[in-house]
């Protein structure tokens, strides 16, 4: 249960679907994510509503029976948002609006919302902004409707939302400006990789709020913003860190979700560049997440997208301090034992110490088996360093253990 705070939060909604291809317990987990995305935005969600269908609805996503059950309780409850787990048709998005009369958002909005929330720097700025125009320009012709009204809150933060002028060649304009903008300041970050000397460079990647921040902070004794919420980090960060006498080179980067909007994973490029140019990946995955293999899938899946999928991973398996298998009673014969209740000792003896090669489990928050990640992160820096920089073998040669 997410708790709340005396923030004034946005009342929300959630529309699913059960489909084919997407099973109930399928949709009822995109919804928790869903549910934990608009929280992260400001908005407290009071109700979900599912409907089973074989294809969404081409005018309403929902049949109309459903939709109309979403607009009376819309209207009882005084609801202002309704969040959408998938990306609607600006079609779609129309009709719906009309029938309900409140902000209509999708998944991929709502992701976007969050991240103008979170970007600090101008280039963050610059790469949310890109991919809003990308996500409004098809959607010009209703989205001023709603800004006439100067609606705030969720989905309403971003390009355009004080003034009317813009249209489809003003966007296009910006878009073209930005990509412009954009790519100077990748060939800056570029040369500015470039000029990082003869260092192996780690990138921590992996699904968001796996705790890769508070990771960060522990290995390079830094201040890296971290928070329980999705995408707390969205700016790169880079860090030299040294274990033992080696020096090297780390980057916490934005953490990947399901469903990920095809217009973020373009205007982060750069940021996806840290990842592409890593000699090693330390995958971070949330073992206390009843979906954490899912989520593996996913990070995997986005990873072979930047073609960065046969770079040297460690699997390091972070929040033991709250993983809680579930437990089967001595005398319950019926219930058939699954992953749900493997034990950590369980897992270590599955996939993920034969398949994926190295593994490692611990918490990086009260720093539980923290040595014994160092020393595997170590051995196999040091062994990139000597197939790379053979030179600067006296980096390593005059360690001792007493050192």
């Amino acid at each position: 249960m997410i708790e709340k705070s005396t923030i004034d939060y946005e009342r929300a909604v959630l529309i699913g679907l059960i489909t084919q291809k997407q099973n109930a317990d399928k949709s009822n987990e995109y919804l928790d994510e869903l549910e934990f995305l608009a929280y992260t935005a400001g908005g407290e969600v009071l109700k979900r509503f599912v409907q089973k269908l074989e294809n969404p609805n081409s005018k309403t996503f929902l049949g109309s029976g459903k939709i109309e059950e979403v607009r009376e309780y819309v209207e009882k409850n005084e609801v202002g948002l309704v969040v959408f787990d998938d990306e609607l048709s600006p079609a779609q998005q129309r009709n719906i609006e009309r029938i309900l009369e409140c902000k209509i958002i999708d998944r991929t909005n709502l992701i976007l919302d969050i991240f103008a929330q979170r970007a600090q720097t101008s280039y963050a700025r610059m790469q949310v902004e890109l991919a809003q125009y990308q996500y409004l320009l098809p959607r010009l012709t209703g989205m001023w409707t709603h800004l006439e009204r100067q609606r705030g809150g969720i989905g309403m933060r971003g390009p355009g939302e004080t003034e009317i002028e813009t249209d489809r060649r003003i966007v296009r304009d910006r878009i073209s400006l930005l990509k412009k903008k954009l790519t100077k300041v990748d060939k800056q970050m570029s040369v500015q990789r470039g000029n990082r000397g003869a260092l192996i460079r780690v990138a921590l990647v992996g699904y968001t709020n796996v705790g890769k921040s508070t990771l960060m902070n522990v290995i390079s004794k830094s201040d890296v913003f971290a928070e329980n919420k999705l995408f707390a980090t969205l700016d790169t960060t880079v860090r030299k860190v040294v274990i033992k006498n080696l020096p090297f080179l780390v980057s916490d980067t934005v953490g990947f979700i399901r469903k990920l909007p095809t217009q973020l994973v373009e205007s982060f490029k750069s940021t996806l560049d840290e990842v592409r140019e890593a000699d090693l990946l330390l995958h971070i995955v949330d073992i206390s997440h009843p979906n954490f293999e899912d989520h593996i899938a996913s990070v995997e899946k986005i990873l072979g997208e930047i073609n960065a999928s046969d770079k040297p991973c460690i699997m390091v398996f972070n929040k033991i301090d709250a993983y809680e298998p579930e437990v089967i009673e001595e005398d319950d014969l019926i219930t058939e034992k699954t992953t749900a209740h493997y034990t950590l000792e369980e897992w270590h003896q599955t996939w993920m110490n034969n398949e994926k090669g190295e593994a490692i489990f611990i918490s990086a928050l009260t720093k539980e088996n923290l040595e014994d990640f160092k020393k595997i992160v170590y051995d196999k820096v040091k062994e990139l360093h000597i197939t790379r920089f053979p030179y600067n073998q006296f980096l390593y040669e005059d360690y001792t253990e007493e050192e």
